[in-house]
């Protein structure tokens, strides 16, 4: 093993043990969030109910949630690139162990199927379990592309009409995550909070993480053309 991959190797190695160590801090968090209102389970009558000072406390938990993933990318990377790549692959790893470990301390979700709560800012996102799963392998996925390429092989990039649909691909994603709450939202700030969703557009969410990850396959076809 070279130098340059071992180092490689531990950044992503402690890259790793943060997210999921913050993982667990989230799952606890959010569990007792969700027993003082008693949502364990999110979807159910009212799933956003307001209590005290309780609603903005988790918006500002969720953006410093935000902080702190950035934050590792930032000094786990050496230029933007790797920066991003390292963000990226916090934020996978981060949202995945967090539905592990909601499952292990309350025994929910019951299936990747369930409904919850994503996020909330600047709306509500819900979605099934296996959605948000399936961004962040996704996100691990060009996380990966974006570090491992920027050390070892900094000419295999993706032509930019490839990232011009990833960013295609996180503007539908977030709009099929919000469009439940963009619905009701005609129907005033109570309809956001009260409602639930029925319907999530598969279609288009899967439509969504192919163009998410259209630079790993532009940047793979072109490699293997090159080769």
């Amino acid at each position: 093993m070279s130098e340059q991959t071992r180092r490689l190797t531990i950044r992503f190695a402690i890259v790793a043990v943060f997210s999921i160590a913050m993982a667990w801090v989230e799952s606890a968090a959010v569990v007792y969030l969700r027993m003082l209102v008693n949502r364990v389970e999110p979807y159910q009558a009212a799933p956003l109910p307001i209590v005290s000072s309780l609603g903005a406390t988790e918006i500002v938990r969720e953006a410093a949630t935000m902080i702190m993933l950035l934050t590792v990318g930032w000094l786990a990377g050496g230029s933007w690139k790797s920066r991003l790549g390292y963000f990226m692959c916090a934020f996978g790893l981060w949202d995945i162990f967090y539905y592990l470990f909601l499952k292990i301390i309350v025994g929910w979700p019951h299936s990747l199927l369930d409904w919850d709560v994503l996020f909330l800012i600047p709306l509500p996102w819900w979605g099934p379990v296996l959605a948000p799963i399936l961004v962040s392998l996704a996100l691990i996925a060009v996380g990966n592309f974006l570090t491992l390429t920027d050390v070892h092989d900094p000419s295999v990039r993706a032509r930019r009409i490839a990232w011009v649909f990833h960013l295609c691909g996180i503007f539908l994603a977030l709009y099929v995550f919000m469009a439940h709450s963009i619905q009701v939202l005609q129907e005033g700030s109570r309809g956001v909070i009260e409602k639930l969703p029925s319907y999530f557009n598969w279609p288009l969410f899967i439509i969504a993480l192919f163009f998410f990850i259209m630079p790993v396959v532009d940047a793979g076809r072109r490699s293997r053309k090159i080769k």
